[in-house]
Order: C-alpha cells, then sequence, then structure tokens
C-alpha cells in the first residue's frame, strides 16, 4: 500500500496535481473538453452523460500501463504460465462445450477453430478472467493523464461510448483491462466496431455474454489479418549449428526447401515439406527453441503485437488438439513455474509468515516482494521472479 501510495503521489506531482481532489476537479475539466469532442463524433450528450457520471480517474492504471507482461517477463515464465496443463485441459472442455459454436467460425471463416480457442483462452483463461474495471472510466483515466497515446485511448473511449448508444452491450456489463480490451477475447472498442459480428442469431454483437458472438469475432479477425485456411502457424524446429542468427526474424521469409537447404529440421528430425514460404524466429536467442512460422503465424501477432503472446496462443492450440509442447530446453537453470507451482510457492510463503494474499497462481507485488526476500536469502538477486530456485528453497 505504500508503495501504490508513494507511485500515485509520483504521478500526481509529474502532473501538476497537488492531491486527489484536484485530479477529480482536472478530470471533470477534461470530461468537459471530450463532451464536445463526442458529439462532433456522433454521440448524443445524453448517451455521454449517462457513461461518465459519476467516474472517478483511476490512477492504478498508470502503473499498469507500465508493466505489460508479455513485453517485460521472460518469454519462458510468460509461456510457463499460459500454456499448462491446467489451460490446456480447461480450455478441452470450454472446445467440447462450445464445440458448435466454434466449428461454425471455422466454417463461416475458414479459421482453425483450435487457433479461434487458443486466443479464448490466452484472453480470458476461457471466460474465467475477463477482468471488471469499468471501460469507461479506464479510457477516459488514459485519455486525461497517461504519459503517452493519448490520442489513441481517445479513439478507443470515442468506440466505447459508441457501443453504449448503439446498444449492444449492457453498459453496466463493458467491463474489462486497464486498456479498454473487453469481452471473451479482448476486443479493443474500436476493433469491436470494425469486425465484431453476431454469431449467435440473436441481431446484436455481445462478446462479453456471448460466446458465440466472441468466438465468430475472433475467427472474422484473424480472416482479416490473414488467416489462411490449411495453413499451419509453424512448428518447433532444430537450427544448424552453423545458423545465421542475423537470418531470423518473423518478416524474413523464405521458401521451406532454403531453410532446409541450410539445416534446418522438424524438431523431431523429420525434413521441412511444403511449398509456403516462412520465417525462423529464436525468441530466447539460437540456444533455445526456434521455430518456422507462416502467415498465420503473423495473423496471431496483430491480436497484440508480441512474439511471446503469438506463441502462447499458437502452442496453446497445438496443445489442445494433443500435439506436443515445447521439447528444447530453454536457456535458463531457474526453470519457469506452472500456475498449480506458482499457487505452491504462494502457500509455501504464506506458511513461511508472508502475507501475499490468497494463493492462485497470480504474481503480484506482495507475492513479488516475498520472493526477493527468500531470493536475497538463499544468494540470489532479488528479482521477485517466481522460479524453479525459490520453489526448491522453500520446499526444503
Amino acid at each position: 500500500m505504500k508503495t501504490f501510495l508513494a507511485s500515485t503521489l509520483l504521478v500526481l506531482a509529474g502532473l501538476g496535481l497537488a492531491t486527489p481532489a484536484t485530479a477529480q476537479a482536472d478530470f471533470g475539466s477534461c470530461l468537459a473538453g471530450l463532451r464536445s469532442q463526442a458529439a462532433a463524433k456522433g454521440i448524443s450528450g445524453q448517451a455521454f452523460d449517462s457513461a461518465t457520471r459519476g467516474i472517478a480517474p483511476d490512477l492504478t492504471i498508470l502503473e499498469l500501463m507500465s508493466n505489460q507482461p508479455e513485453f517485460k517477463t521472460a518469454i519462458w515464465d510468460y509461456l510457463s504460465a499460459l500454456v499448462d496443463d491446467e489451460r490446456v485441459q480447461d480450455g478441452r472442455t470450454a472446445m467440447r462445450q462450445w464445440g458448435q459454436a466454434l466449428a461454425s467460425a471455422e466454417a463461416r471463416f475458414g479459421v482453425d477453430r483450435h487457433a479461434i480457442a487458443g486466443v479464448w483462452g490466452v484472453e480470458s483463461n476461457f471466460g474465467k478472467d475477463i477482468g471488471g474495471r469499468p471501460l469507461v472510466q479506464s479510457l477516459s483515466t488514459l485519455v486525461c493523464y497517461a504519459p503517452r497515446r493519448n490520442e489513441y485511448f481517445k479513439g478507443e473511449l470515442m468506440a466505447t461510448l459508441k457501443i453504449v448508444q448503439d446498444g449492444d452491450i449492457n453498459p453496466a456489463n463493458l467491463r474489462g483491462s486497464w486498456a479498454g480490451a473487453f469481452g471473451h477475447t479482448q476486443f479493443m472498442p474500436s476493433t469491436f466496431q470494425r469486425l465484431a459480428v453476431d454469431g449467435d442469431g440473436d441481431g446484436r454483437r455481445d462478446i462479453m455474454a456471448s460466446v458465440p458472438d466472441a468466438v465468430h469475432s475472433t475467427a472474422n479477425f484473424l480472416r482479416k489479418a490473414g488467416w489462411v485456411n490449411g495453413l499451419p502457424w509453424g512448428y518447433e524446429v532444430r537450427l544448424p549449428a552453423n545458423f545465421n542468427q542475423g537470418l531470423a526474424g518473423r518478416k524474413n521469409k523464405k521458401p521451406l526447401s532454403t531453410w532446409a537447404a541450410m539445416g534446418v529440421r522438424r524438431v523431431d528430425g523429420r525434413p521441412l515439406e511444403g511449398s509456403y514460404a516462412a520465417g525462423i524466429i529464436i525468441p530466447a536467442g539460437v540456444n533455445g527453441p526456434a521455430f518456422i512460422v507462416t502467415k498465420n503465424f503473423d495473423a496471431v501477432y496483430s491480436y497484440n503485437a508480441a512474439e511471446s503472446y503469438g506463441l502462447a496462443i499458437a502452442l496453446l492450440g497445438d496443445r489442445m488438439k494433443g500435439l506436443p509442447g515445447i521439447q528444447t530446453a530453454w536457456p535458463t537453470d531457474d526453470p519457469p513455474l506452472s500456475r498449480a507451482q506458482r499457487r505452491e510457492l504462494q502457500q509455501l510463503l504464506t506458511a513461511r509468515g508472508y502475507d501475499v494474499g490468497e494463493p492462485d497462481g497470480k504474481i503480484g507485488s506482495k507475492t513479488r516482494e516475498a520472493i526477493k526476500d527468500v531470493e536475497r536469502r538463499i544468494g540470489l538477486e532479488p528479482r521477485g521472479r517466481p522460479g524453479g530456485k525459490v520453489l526448491e528453497a522453500l520446499r526444503g
């Protein structure tokens, strides 16, 4: 709590605001300016006032903005938490439950249902973690206070207000992430306006309450992003010892025959087969896993513009198909933890007297501070990383 208060005061100081009370006053002034801009976008004053009545800025969002895990977390930790046995099993259950909706989305848009389900699983854990922040509050805060991308968030706020006005989704249900993504597959509001579709035939596009709407909309997104029916997203490969690291890259696509001539092979030793072009990504360098990636990986990548994110979706889809996970070891001597192992770590920390809150497998500030203390005690650099060495130390 002290850390949060201190960081909030720093935010306010950087904005030239002395107290939360003056922040609220400044927020009101900002909203007044946005009201006239909304009118120019065809949003009625009644719709604007109804959506913004009584809201206050949520300055905790500014901290979250600078701590996006797909850009700051080691890829082995990121993938271990998102593509573990627990999520694979949950995904297979969800795919059985919503098999008809996924099959119809696949038939309608020509996108592999496992890729659609991969997005669903990574974005919201199959609807379990949709997010609870009111979209209008979050986006208004970002428009008025974010240190960057204010115009982008303004566009998303206007799109949100249009959703409210059009009546596709109950305004009370418009909750999501700190950045404004919402629904089972976490569309940004402007993406919703462009690409959301009705998947259950009720005449509305409700990706919050309707799984068919969400999976059909996601399939439409991937198709528009360039998904090619029948083409694999890629697969793990082994590189020759003399592989030139400079040749790697998602955009540096070459015919498979070219990579084969360089000595690239599937991870099981089989030769590369196919007439399509592909790139090679090596997210942890040449000493870690390597992957052939096609245009379909690019389509998935466009959902969030991070290779680690794209791999999470692709690999989760493969695991739900029954394919094995990554075969090559990551270049670390401190193995990553699954969510079950993270919960165990939190339980062990609690047993040692640390206050980490509910053992839920989510590594928040309390858990990180406790881990740092353990790291110091066992001679590691105090980074707050939930790794195998800390878990083994606590087990001992």
